[in-house]
């Protein structure tokens, strides 16, 4: 039976709040997307941060995952106060909890063999209804499980859920009831001892007195067997907050195509780490005033519960290279050149010092609002340093059958090359100056220059890239151009 939520709840720091991923793949969208929430959380009401990686599937878990997830953290910017701690260190705590539960009664040892579970199951699914644990078998009295265990009979250890409704006020969802008629007793130490996902993070988030849990609301149906194991062992109940889930733009659950990868492979993509939290923060959660980017500080301060949304969330691509874009135009240089170095060693352009490192620090300033990833910003730069442009016949074709175009372009690099000063302002006085000459329009010298010092159709204003293409580069590519035009037109 699903649960039916109501109204919400708001919130008094200071808090308590954990991240537990499990080590078993690499962090994506939706468990940074709940990093981040618990990262806005604290940042608002003060408080701790504990991360918790939940190794105990030990098949699946290794340590490269826990390097891969604590370095995807670090790169978008979510910080932690305790941790990482392994949930496997806490195991025979998680053991002895099993225990004392058994010894109250609330929890007893279950000798039935997963085939007896699914030929209960599938017969109770044959008669259309729940397949309740006691409702087919009776536990087994403390004398006779004894006896049995010494006998050395294989047997878990099942916890009794209550007979009544579970209620609680989630974060995100409001009031949500779980009827009793829906819940059954549940494993929480298998018959090799090894305790069940159940236990060990009711045990661990009692050890670390969480007070808020945020997670993805596949989670929501574990809740009631969580809520229950809470109350058996004495402990506050901490306030849940279950988040929607995130959509690709098919609205069908994110896919590899649709957004569903790893942070590392946004910022291999060239995305920056800021625009990746912000547009994750978006994913569910409102600041108002229909603001989309701001900076940290301004999330930190509008965060509420209040403005989560427990409607499924769209991931947009688009989107995302939208806000990235806004960064890149938005930050401080000298904040923006350190993302972008990597991208710079691909091309080729790594490693710059002085001069060459002034003037790519002015190139990537000029073209950065034009550019939505930083790999496009630095393939956008290449061109300010070659010594030579490659030049694509079909993109120049308009300008082959203009004769006197290479004449043209060889008086406009004299011109260009007699200027005292190499600046802006005299460099498009030059260019109009000598397009009224020949008689034509500005735009039948400012396009192939554009193609002569670029080899592309679009750009920046062409005398802000002139000016930083520098006086050598420009006359030696004008000269080139003229050059290719006179051989690629005969």
């Amino acid at each position: 039976m699903s649960p039916e939520p109501t109204g919400k709840t708001a919130l008094e720091g200071p808090v308590r709040v954990r991240f537990a991923p499990s080590p078993t793949g690499f962090l994506h969208v939706g468990g940074a997307r709940t990093a981040i929430y618990n990262d806005l959380l604290r940042q608002s009401l003060g408080g701790t941060f504990v991360l918790r990686i939940e190794d105990t599937d030990r098949e699946r878990s290794n340590q490269a995952m826990i390097e891969q997830i604590c370095q995807g953290l670090e790169w978008i910017g979510v910080e932690w106060d305790e941790g990482p701690l392994l949930q496997s260190d806490g195991v025979e705590r998680h053991r002895e909890a099993a225990r004392r539960l058994v010894e109250a009664g609330q929890a007893y040892y279950c000798f039935r063999t997963p085939e007896e579970l699914d030929e209960a199951r599938q017969a109770a699914e044959k008669r259309g209804v729940i397949f309740r644990y006691r409702e087919v078998f009776e536990p087994p009295s403390p004398a006779e499980a004894e006896r049995r265990r010494a006998a050395g009979e294989p047997c878990a250890v099942r916890f009794r859920m209550p007979e009544e409704d579970i209620r609680i006020v989630d974060l995100v969802r409001g009031e949500v009831a779980f009827p009793a008629e829906s819940l059954d007793d549940f494993i929480i130490l298998r018959s090799d001892g090894s305790p069940t996902y159940h236990l060990s993070v009711v045990c661990d988030d009692i050890e670390m007195a969480a007070t808020h849990v945020v997670r993805g609301e596949d989670h929501l149906s574990n809740t009631p067997k969580h809520v229950g194991l809470f109350r058996a062992l004495g402990a506050p109940v901490p306030t849940f907050g279950h988040l929607p889930l995130i959509l690709g733009s098919d609205r069908k659950r994110l896919s590899k195509r649709t957004g569903a990868t790893s942070v590392e492979e946004f910022r291999d993509q060239g995305l920056l780490p800021q625009a990746l939290y912000n547009a994750l923060a978006l994913l569910g959660w409102s600041p108002g005033d229909d603001l989309e980017v701001m900076p940290r500080e301004e999330m930190i301060a509008r965060f509420t519960v209040e403005r989560l949304n427990a409607a499924a969330a769209v991931f947009d691509r688009d989107k995302l290279a939208w806000i990235n874009g806004q960064y890149m135009s938005g930050l401080p240089l000298e904040e923006l050149l350190p993302h972008l170095e990597p991208f710079l060693e691909e091309v080729g352009l790594g490693g710059l010092e002085g001069a060459s490192r002034e003037r790519l620090a002015v190139v990537a300033d000029l073209l950065r609002t034009r550019a939505h990833t930083l790999r496009e910003l630095a393939a956008f730069a290449v061109a300010y340093f070659k010594e030579r442009v490659a030049y694509d016949p079909e993109e120049c074709a308009k300008f082959l059958g203009q004769d006197d175009l290479p004449a043209q372009l060889e008086r406009l690099a004299a011109r260009f090359g007699a200027l005292e000063a190499f600046e802006v302002e005299g460099l498009e006085r030059e260019l109009r100056a000598l397009a009224e000459e020949v008689g034509v329009k500005a735009g039948v010298l400012i396009h192939p220059t554009r193609m002569a010092l670029t080899g592309s159709k679009a750009g920046p204003s062409l005398f802000d890239v002139v000016a930083v293409m520098g006086r050598e580069a420009t006359l030696r590519h004008l000269t080139n151009f003229a050059a290719f035009l006179r051989s690629a037109g005969t």
